[in-house]
């Protein structure tokens, strides 16, 4: 099997956030990756639910500092890291002041959006590609999971139109059963063209819901993972529609990792190198 780097930006990882299905799966596949002598970088959202004290996050200065613009306004990029001992991984987290520090995670107390979400999930999104580029650190593939990390794909397609950096990066997708009601705002469309945005793209986030957020994530993938047994049959359907390599759920945990480094080879070709 070979190397090469892969980048994880998780929704959550445990145990920074609670314990579920996607957030333990984040945390071993990252793991079980760097363990077969990968290069990793993992990162996620710095949600209010995260204890800085209790996990010893301190702010990475010479990656914080920038300015990233969302609907017109400049809004600061700071960058936290935290590690696992147990597992020897550093985690990176995305904050801001507005975004995440006055928010809980994804939903208020009545299960309810929050109605900032769609600038939320830019600013994470774009973050997270341009904490990867001040790094200089160049992946071969991005392995992205969880509704909140969906914008990705976007700013990557739109971050390769002004810059080639991540010329030949491959993506793969996660898809969980992360599914929720409720829609994100109609202004999201405006944002994402003053983002560079083109019309192509915004035919794929028209009246954005989950569904609709999902399978324009699956539209940009060249790699689907099913990384759940409950995960929306018709996401799974598109997914094969649209000729995705598309690797089916396995309960056998060693197994699936290891069907999943493979999928990085086989995406990555010749790019990844002994």
């Amino acid at each position: 099997m070979a190397k090469g780097r892969i980048l994880f930006v998780n929704q959550g990882i445990v145990p920074f956030v609670e314990d579920s299905e996607a957030a333990i799966n984040n945390r071993k596949l990252a793991q079980f990756t760097q363990e077969l002598g990968r290069e990793i970088r993992v990162f996620m959202p710095r949600f209010n639910e995260v204890n800085e004290r209790k996990h010893q996050l301190h702010e990475v200065i010479r990656l914080s500092g920038m300015n990233l613009i969302v609907n017109n306004c400049d809004h600061q990029l700071i960058i936290k890291v935290g590690s696992i001992p147990t597992a020897r991984l550093q985690v990176y987290f995305i904050d801001n002041e507005e975004y995440f520090t006055r928010f809980g995670d994804t939903f208020d107390e009545k299960g309810v959006l929050y109605p900032a979400n769609d600038e939320r999930i830019l600013f994470f999104g774009r973050g997270a590609l341009e904490a990867v580029r001040k790094l200089a650190w160049q992946p071969h593939l991005i392995h992205f999971s969880g509704w909140f990390s969906g914008m990705v794909p976007f700013y990557l397609r739109r971050i390769n139109k002004e810059n080639a950096f991540f010329s030949g990066t491959r993506t793969v997708l996660s898809l969980t059963d992360d599914g929720f009601e409720g829609s994100f705002s109609q202004e999201l469309e405006k944002k994402m063209r003053a983002d560079g945005a083109t019309a192509k793209d915004l035919r794929l986030y028209q009246n954005l819901d989950y569904m609709t957020l999902m399978k324009a994530a699956i539209t940009y993938a060249n790699g689907i993972v099913i990384a759940s047994p409950n995960v929306n049959p018709e996401l799974v359907a598109f997914a094969k529609e649209n000729k995705r390599h598309v690797l089916d759920y396995n309960p056998d945990q060693q197994e699936f990792f290891t069907k999943i480094n493979k999928l990085y080879d086989t995406l990555c070709g010749s790019a990844i190198k002994e």
